[in-house]
């Protein structure tokens, strides 16, 4: 009786192609390829011509990154120059023609007072925004996922979210009309008998102001990111919490927070990262109105020096200086966020 060579299932193949020794090159480099394959991994070849297309169609989008976010970091030699820009009509001959003047840029800087008044005010204001604003957004996420009708939740939302459109100008001339010298409140204040505001020009509250106007106008936008994240969240969870006897308040504690914690670790990581860019063109339209030993940052600072003064070598060194310190702390935070077990702006 005759017994059939093939093997009758593909488990018994894949069993019988481990024990059989390659005998030849071809079938060695069969069993490496059969290898490759269980493991999962494909060769760099392979996966360029599987993902082609889509290479392709990211090529527009990383030629545009490298023009405009990395080729312009080679203009930070500007920081070691007494760079002159109207040696040449080329900025790049200019560069190569500036005489150099190595560390005296940063040397200027870490003596001008000017400059540690900028840290400290945008240290201040990344501080209370922080504190302020970013606890606001996700307030709200809460109390709009809780509303039973949709179309209440979907107008409530439209609402938050309309002064994300409005440019800086329109909002500081809402808030102008509200909390200005001749503002809606001052008037109020006069007819009862009572000295007017002017909360706009007053140096003592702009930072709670700047805070105000960032919270009016962005919290809409932080309410989307962290409702996109609560729609994730399975029924089947709260379900299992209420039968546990879990009341509303415990099963947002053990069920929605926890599903929002990646989300809100990715985007405290990013904030940090950003804690040295706390809006120019917001602040820029309000420094005359308030001075700059209250409404100056570091952003506002390299623009004055840089645009307003011409000193391109002292703004291009402040410059770079905030931006190593940024990265540093975008590193910093998302290693807390790893030790917090979250995966933050990268895995480990």
């Amino acid at each position: 009786m005759s017994h059939s060579t093939v093997p009758r299932s593909r488990a018994e193949a894949h069993d019988h192609a481990d024990e059989t020794p390659a005998t030849s090159g071809s079938a060695g480099g069969t069993g490496t390829r059969a290898k490759r394959a269980r493991s999962g991994k494909l060769a760099l070849r392979l996966r360029f011509r599987r993902d082609r297309l889509l290479l392709l169609m990211t090529l527009p989008a990383v030629l545009l990154m490298l023009l405009f976010n990395y080729l312009p970091i080679l203009g930070n030699i500007v920081a070691f120059q007494d760079y002159d820009p109207y040696v040449s009509d080329n900025g790049v001959v200019s560069m190569l023609h500036s005489p150099w003047v190595g560390l005296e840029n940063f040397q200027r800087i870490f003596e001008d007072s000017a400059f540690w008044n900028a840290v400290q005010n945008t240290l201040v204001l990344f501080s209370l925004q922080l504190v302020l604003f970013f606890p606001i957004p996700i307030a709200l996420a809460l109390l709009i996922n809780s509303v039973v009708r949709p179309r209440v939740r979907a107008i409530s939302q439209a609402i938050m979210y309309l002064p994300h459109f409005f440019s800086w100008v329109l909002v500081i001339a809402v808030f102008q009309q509200l909390f200005g010298g001749a503002g809606v409140l001052s008037q109020l204040l006069r007819q009862h008998g009572y000295d007017g505001l002017d909360i706009m020009t007053d140096p003592s509250t702009f930072k709670f102001l700047v805070t105000a106007e960032g919270v009016w106008k962005d919290a809409g936008w932080g309410i989307i990111v962290f409702l996109a994240a609560l729609a994730s969240v399975s029924p089947d969870l709260y379900e299992a919490a209420a039968m546990d006897g879990a009341g509303r308040w415990r099963r947002m504690w053990h069920v929605t927070l926890p599903a929002l914690r990646p989300v809100i670790a990715l985007l405290l990581v990013l904030r940090v990262g950003d804690a040295l860019t706390v809006g120019f063109e917001q602040i820029l339209l309000q420094r005359d109105a308030v001075g700059p030993g209250a409404a100056e940052v570091l952003d506002t600072f390299v623009w004055w020096n840089g645009v307003r003064n011409q000193d391109f070598g002292y703004a291009a060194a402040a410059g770079l200086i905030k931006g190593v310190v940024s990265l540093g702390l975008v590193l910093a935070a998302n290693k807390v966020a790893h030790l917090m077990g979250e995966q933050g702006v990268y895995k480990k």
